[in-house]
């Protein structure tokens, strides 16, 4: 390692190495208040670590959801809600948005893009090999399709099998060219042959078969390395996996409370974001949930009330990681800026990054993966490499999605601003407060990856 790697690596490790320089190079002169440096004004303690997050918006961005990067470097955003309206949990409208590597909207500017039977994306978006964009629908209940202009490519109503698809969620394309789909309400599971709407079909739905009959509320996707998918089930404290080629032979695995987003990383562990962690008194809100997901109506807003007064630390959240063959890699990891876990993402060194959904905003958490080389000094597998309060700035709201761009930028969601605002009534004034505002970067963070993220991530060489 050169002097220059030790110290940018000391910068985001230990900030205070780097602070000390400011003394050292600019010292206040005698009888002076103030350093004579280059630039005004400059920082007056050690930050929690160096970063350089900003924010965007435009291009018809309200309350994103999922997040996704084409091959040129653009991300998508699917978004719960429409830019300016007195949104709320029970209908989700929003449409589709699009910016360039540099954050400049790529969509229209108030509405994005439009079409096919879109409304009300959440966290079901997947880009396929040739940029197309699928998504999943609350509003409209559907799957849509888009190619890479935002032109749409799904018909007037959508994917929706005859109407029979309920409020959707996770949505993946597999190396071999699939897409699979999750419908939340339902307990469906939704097919499409390499990517073709003809052959499309409902796999199962209910409790009735495998792998549905170990679904309760499913909510996202994965495939690893062997062709095997992992669904998380939101209300519930397991994954579910099954093999592409047979989704009948389904296993379960003991995760923690509500696990939602995940990722597997290059050697095939899977990363699984719990909304609850461990905490025993989650049961009482999951349980109640589940009794509004078995009449098919939506338990965002119990599940959402009872996040909001999790808290860091061993009653919160926490991020669960499984070997291949499904057993437990290390105890759970809480704290360190984990709080209400959402979404995972995993960078070309395999460093894991965990966005939160919580109240008040809270930060990012960037943990060491199974390449503990790459990671500073003694860190183990899942040890955080982000401060004690997780990574801050750049104006985080309540986050749903984080992802990883070909440049090493983290992009994080804003979904929700004001949960009451979106869960309930609220005073007048306040009424367009519920959707989140803006993409938030984090400029050079993570080891790049390649895209569109297509199963596990693959590094550049």
């Amino acid at each position: 390692m050169t002097a220059l790697e030790g110290v940018a690596r000391d910068a985001g490790y230990k900030p205070e190495r780097l602070f000390a320089l400011l003394d050292a190079f600019y010292p206040v002169p005698k009888g002076k208040n103030l350093r004579p440096t280059p630039f005004m004004p400059y920082l007056s303690w050690a930050p929690s670590a160096w970063v350089l997050p900003l924010k965007f918006t435009g291009g018809g961005l309200s309350a994103p959801g999922k997040l996704m990067i084409d091959s040129k470097g653009n991300i998508w955003a699917g978004n719960n809600f429409l830019v300016g309206a007195q949104n709320l949990d029970e209908l989700w409208d929003g449409n589709l948005s699009k910016f360039a590597p540099n954050g400049r909207p790529l969509s229209p500017m108030t509405t994005g893009f439009t079409g096919g039977r879109l409304q009300g994306i959440g966290f079901g978006m997947a880009i396929d090999a040739d940029d197309n964009v699928w998504a999943t629908t609350y509003g409209s209940r559907s799957v849509v399709k888009f190619d890479n202009s935002g032109k749409p490519l799904s018909p007037p109503d959508g994917y929706n099998f005859n109407g029979r698809l309920g409020l959707m969620q996770g949505i993946i394309v597999t190396p071999s060219g699939d897409v699979w789909a999750l419908g939340v309400s339902k307990n469906q599971l939704v097919y499409f042959p390499k990517g073709d709407p003809a052959k499309a079909r409902i796999i199962c739905e209910g409790r009735d078969v495998q792998p549905c009959k170990s679904f309760v509320a499913p909510f996202h996707l994965a495939i690893d390395q062997q062709d095997r998918i992992w669904v998380s089930n939101f209300i519930s404290d397991w994954v579910t996996r099954f093999p592409a080629s047979d989704p009948s032979k389904s296993e379960t695995f003991k995760v923690g409370i509500s696990p939602g987003g995940m990722a597997v990383d290059s050697q095939g562990n899977l990363w699984v974001a719990n909304h609850f962690g461990t905490r025993e008194l989650a049961w009482l809100t999951l349980a109640r949930a589940a009794l509004l997901a078995k009449r098919g109506d939506n338990p965002n807003p119990v599940l959402i009330h009872g996040m909001v007064a999790v808290r860091s630390g061993a009653d919160g959240g926490a991020v669960i990681v499984l070997r291949p063959d499904g057993k437990p890699a290390r105890p759970p990891v809480y704290g360190h800026g984990i709080v209400v876990p959402w979404a995972i993402a995993i960078d070309g060194n395999d460093h894991i990054w965990v966005s939160n959904f919580s109240n008040p905003p809270d930060p990012i958490a960037e943990l060491c993966g199974y390449r503990t080389e790459t990671c500073p000094p003694g860190m183990k597998m899942g040890d955080p490499i982000s401060p004690p309060g997780g990574y801050v700035g750049g104006g985080m709201q309540m986050q749903v999605d984080i992802t990883i761009d070909p440049a090493g930028d983290v992009w994080v969601g804003n979904n929700w601003q004001m949960y009451q605002a979106a869960l309930e009534h609220v005073d007048e004034a306040q009424t367009t407060l519920g959707a989140g505002q803006g993409l938030v970067v984090f400029y050079g963070m993570a080891k790049p990856v390649r895209t569109p993220l297509i199963g596990p991530p693959r590094k550049y060489e």
